[in-house]
């Protein structure tokens, strides 16, 4: 989706797919970032300016055009129709907005431009129109970065040991009970995050990302914090507006229910990324940079892989090269799965059946007995 072309990456063998759940390798990789480079062509790490804001200017039309269309016909429509219309709208719609907001990701990590400050103007206001505090997120994003795969460093999806499962998962640990984690995990996960820090590091005290004086950020950080919460307080005031201009039902039928759709995946992506039982994770004694960076999954969304910039199926390269643009994730995508070998990690299993199976499957992590990789923790589903 978007302007110009990409290279498909070849689906794997059906022997390989049946094979999808045996554990990657957790030993010190055989290569170096540096041999992993080179396999990939120089141009996949030259950023665009025309060619990145092709990609938000195609979004941004096809997003107006979903709401002139839902604004114009649908109250024109029979009642059972149009109560059917308000929520394809919000599929549509929220899948389209996705794709802006991983643009805006892409800004957070300075894959938009040469230009930082113009990254980060971007960044913000694309953010901010979503309800997301973009220089708050971008520096707690920026350590998940830094410390993927740490059990003690990681900064989002941290698995739990044993002894830290809350008493009631048990009672949940049940088809109707993954079934009401996963929709309050999809519905309300990410305001949560924001919030609260929920399934986030552990901090020695409350940890917010609206908070410039959390223990999430430093000193110099502090100000931009400020400026991410003016910029969801501008949109917040907006939408007030609005809601007193059209009322609160059009508010929540145009944009509240895209953006729930957008939350949803922004968490559902998140989650099958970095939760997968063949997935190693590490405490400090045996983690590492490389890894760490290696403990990830590419994933397939179908159509949606294209609409969602291939955040999905190209995040193992977006993990060792995050200020590469996504327009040439695929092709070093291509390039480096020789190079990583069994390190590297696809699945294509239809993605909800990916996720109940994730949940059932991946509810902590524990060291194998009698290993001697003492610091490497694999997931159990035995409470």
């Amino acid at each position: 989706m978007g302007a110009g072309g990409r290279m498909s990456v070849p689906p794997k063998s059906k022997k390989q797919e049946s094979d999808v759940l045996q554990r990657v390798p957790c030993s010190k990789p055989p290569f170096t970032l540096g041999e992993i480079k080179k396999a990939i062509p120089s141009h996949c790490f030259k950023r665009s300016l025309l060619h990145s804001f092709s990609y938000v200017v195609y979004d941004l039309t096809i997003a107006f055009l979903l709401y002139y269309i839902a604004t114009t016909y649908i109250h024109l429509l029979p009642d059972p129709l149009s109560l059917l219309a308000w929520p394809v709208y919000w599929i549509f719609q929220g899948c389209v907005l996705t794709g802006i907001w991983v643009i805006a990701h892409e800004c957070g990590h300075h894959a938009f431009s040469d230009y930082q400050w113009l990254d980060d103007t971007v960044g913000l206001i694309l953010h901010s129109a979503l309800l997301v505090p973009y220089f708050s997120w971008k520096y707690s994003h920026r350590r998940h970065h830094s410390n993927t795969g740490s059990l003690d460093r990681d900064e989002v999806f941290v698995p739990k040991l044993k002894s830290g499962v809350s008493w009631f998962a048990k009672y949940l640990n049940n088809p109707p009970g993954r079934v009401f984690t996963l929709i309050l995990q999809l519905t309300i996960g990410w305001p949560l995050y924001l919030l609260f820090n929920v399934s986030g590091r552990q901090y020695d005290r409350f940890a917010c990302h609206y908070d410039p004086y959390g223990p999430i950020y430093s000193n110099r950080e502090r100000i931009q914090i400020y400026l991410s919460d003016a910029g969801v307080l501008a949109v917040t005031s907006g939408l007030y507006r609005l809601m007193a201009a059209k009322g609160l039902g059009w508010v929540v039928s145009v944009y509240g229910g895209p953006l729930l759709i957008v939350n949803g995946f922004l968490v559902l992506i998140t989650y099958l990324q970095h939760t997968h039982p063949s997935l190693p994770h590490y405490d400090s004694s045996e983690w590492d940079w490389m890894r760490g960076a290696l403990s990830t999954v590419d994933r397939d969304y179908g159509i949606l892989n294209r609409v969602f910039h291939h955040i999905t199926d190209t995040h193992v390269a977006h993990h060792l090269f995050s200020t590469m643009p996504h327009y040439h994730a695929m092709e070093a995508t291509k390039a480096i799965k020789p190079i990583l070998g069994d390190y590297y990690q696809f699945d294509g299993t239809p993605v909800f059946k990916a996720m109940y199976r994730e949940a059932k499957e991946c509810i902590y992590v524990e060291a194998d007995n009698g290993d001697q990789n003492k610091g490497v923790f694999w997931y159990r589903n035995k409470l």
